[in-house]
Order: C-alpha cells, then structure tokens, then sequence
C-alpha cells in the first residue's frame, strides 16, 4: 500500500512539474533599450557572447583577458532573428568601447541569459 500511495504522489508530482515548463521565461523577450549586465562566465572563455579572441586583443595593445567586461553594464541596440534565434547587438552602457577598439557585440540571447553569461537589470 505504501508503494502504491509513493508511486500516485510521484506521478502528481512529475505530471504538475511537465505541465508548466516556462515558468520562469515569460517576459524573456528582449526589446531595444533593455539594460543587461555581464557576469564572469563559469569558463575562462565566453560561450555565447562574440568577443575578439584573446589573440586579436593582444595584438590591438589590450590586456589579453576579459576581466575587463565583468560587471560592465550594457545597452540592447539591436534585436535580430536569426533562424529561429534570438540575437542581440549589445554596446556599453557608458559609451566606451570594448578592450578599446570594439564598439558592439553580438550575443545569442536565450543561450547567454541559460548560461548566466548576462543577466536582464531592468
């Protein structure tokens, strides 16, 4: 009888979990002027983010990390579809340039804010 009362209650359980899977993702649509924060990536490399590579950056006179960029506040200034794929188009919040020659980047949005590479402020 146990066995019969644990399966009904997992069964519920699992059925109310398949039920709702977006909970969290409405409202994820970004819109131009969104506000978004960098964070440090759980890598040493960002996944979804197009920065230049490490290489390229060294060779324009920057420091060839991107501890520069964590915490760095950002502006969505384009939103594109791509394929199905939301892409952004993301400049500094404070008008300079990234590592000082780049001035937009572009991101996979849902696969960014998945990774915890940024994250929405506003």
């Amino acid at each position: 009888m146990k066995k019969l009362l644990y399966l009904l209650v997992f069964t519920c359980g699992v059925s109310f979990a398949a039920s709702n899977p977006e909970i969290g993702l409405k409202d994820n649509n970004p819109e131009v002027g969104d506000v978004l924060k960098i964070n440090t990536p759980k890598n040493l490399a960002f996944k979804h983010i197009e920065f230049p590579n490490l290489n390229i950056i060294a060779k324009r006179g920057g420091q060839p990390n991107y501890k520069s960029v964590y915490g760095e506040l950002v502006i969505v200034k384009k939103v594109v579809d791509k394929h199905g794929d939301t892409h952004v188009v993301l400049a500094r919040k404070d008008g300079k340039k990234f590592f000082g020659f780049q001035k937009y980047v572009s991101a996979h949005y849902n696969n960014s804010i998945e990774a915890g590479e940024i994250v929405k402020v506003q």
